[in-house]
């Protein structure tokens, strides 16, 4: 009885699963019809693939116009600035590269490309920036701008005439506060030059090195030892050479006073021959011409280093009282100083090398720093037109220290208050480094 029960019930489940199958849709076959797609969505594909077609080739796009081309303002003459409105093509458009911008002379047939604008960096253009395509003045040009895609097309405007050509300005206009803070400056030292032609008794800082050198000479009066000098290890060419010359020149004469031996080592050919004729000079305006000898003024070599060994071995030797170092020096100042330093002697160092200057502090008495190189020969001269140049530049350089110094202030105001008084101070005094 259980047997037939389950056979039946078997038997009725197969029945119904066929009915369901039978109901189902069958899936279609590879010869069924599809549906037809609605007619807007194939209209718009088709609208979509001619779009991307005409951005890719260029075909359709309407080109770069209104070209304007007119004179860069305040130069040489030898820069245009062209400027025109994009056509259809949009930095969007991943296939646009950028405008390729061409040029020719009047009466030419032949377009020279002269630059690129890659696409994002605007419509303007400067002419005349690559020195491989230079801008001549007064030169008629043409231009054209063309549209450049991804498969090479471009899509160019019409040939324009530059409206404008290259010419030169005389002044640049952008940069009027040059020109005052220079004419001021020419007139603080020709005021003050007039001044010390007058007589009139000038203020001067003090400088220890160069009070000192009087110092130092009667010292090696008193000791009854020759002087060291040396001019530095450049050429003629070189400030710092000219200057220890002139002050080589003061030195002299007060050793012609004082009747001291003087030893001038020289390591370049011209440079001893000019102090050789500097130190005769000093002697001569000493009144004592024929105390000069010929032999102190001497070329040692024109090799670095062995010229400051043979240096070296005259202070060993000689133990001169003092010790100067006016000039250009590199890495042997240490060697000179430390040796001198050695001997016991008083050294007086100066040169505008900056790199050098703390071995000669660190192991030099006095140091003359910088432009005190270049003063020098003014506080010992005291020549009028030496000394309206020192108080000139002096008196600028004050100026100079009372704006920065209100300029600190106006700041440090600005950050308490939040207020903007140091803009128009800023705007007075700063101007643009590129035009």
């Amino acid at each position: 009885m259980l047997k037939k029960l389950s056979v039946m019930l078997l038997f009725m489940a197969l029945t119904a699963g066929f009915a369901y199958a039978q109901g189902e849709e069958a899936p279609p076959g590879p010869d069924a019809e599809q549906p037809p797609e609605p007619a807007e969505e194939v209209q718009t594909e088709e609208n979509d693939a001619a779009a991307m077609s005409a951005a890719v080739d260029g075909e359709g796009m309407r080109p770069p116009h209104s070209i304007q081309v007119s004179d860069w303002p305040d130069d040489a003459g030898d820069a245009l600035s062209l400027t025109f409105e994009p056509g259809s093509e949009t930095p969007e458009n991943l296939s646009f590269m950028g405008y390729a911008i061409y040029r020719r002379t009047a009466g030419e047939e032949a377009m020279t490309q002269v630059g690129f604008i890659p696409t994002g960096e605007g419509t303007c253009f400067a002419d005349g920036y690559d020195p491989d395509f230079p801008v001549e003045p007064g030169v008629q040009y043409e231009y054209q701008v063309a549209a450049t895609y991804i498969n090479g097309a471009e899509v160019a405007s019409e040939i324009t005439p530059a409206q404008e050509m290259a010419s030169n300005q005389w002044f640049h206009t952008g940069k009027v506060r040059v020109l005052i803070g220079c004419i001021i400056f020419i007139a603080l030292i020709l005021f003050y030059f007039h001044a010390a032609q007058r007589g009139v008794q000038m203020y001067l800082r003090p400088i220890a090195g160069i009070e000192a050198i009087d110092e130092a000479i009667g010292r090696a009066t008193e000791m009854g030892k020759p002087i060291l000098y040396v001019p530095g290890l450049s050429t003629i060419s070189d400030v710092a050479t000219i200057a220890s010359l002139t002050i080589l020149g003061r030195v002299a004469k007060k050793v012609a006073e004082y009747q001291t031996p003087l030893l001038v080592p020289n390591r370049d050919p011209i440079v001893y021959t000019i102090a050789e004729e500097t130190v005769r000079q000093g002697y001569l305006e000493a009144g004592r011409p024929d105390a000069f000898d010929k032999d102190s003024v001497f070329f040692l070599t024109d090799s670095q280093f062995a010229f400051v060994a043979g240096v070296n071995g005259i202070m060993m030797r000689e133990r001169p009282a003092t010790n100067f170092y006016l000039g250009m020096f590199w890495a042997e100042s240490l060697i000179l100083a430390e040796t001198g330093s050695l001997s016991g002697a008083i050294q007086i160092a100066g040169t505008d090398a900056v790199v050098q200057l703390p071995f000669f502090i660190t192991t030099c008495d006095y140091t003359l720093i910088g432009e005190e190189l270049y003063a020098a020969s003014a506080y010992l001269g005291r020549e009028p037109k030496q000394l309206g140049s020192i108080k000139g530049q002096d008196a600028c350089k004050g100026i100079i220290m009372a704006v920065i110094t209100v300029s600190i202030l106006l700041s440090i105001t600005d950050l308490i208050a939040g207020t903007q008084t140091v803009t128009w101070l800023k705007d007075l005094f700063t101007m643009a480094i590129v035009d």
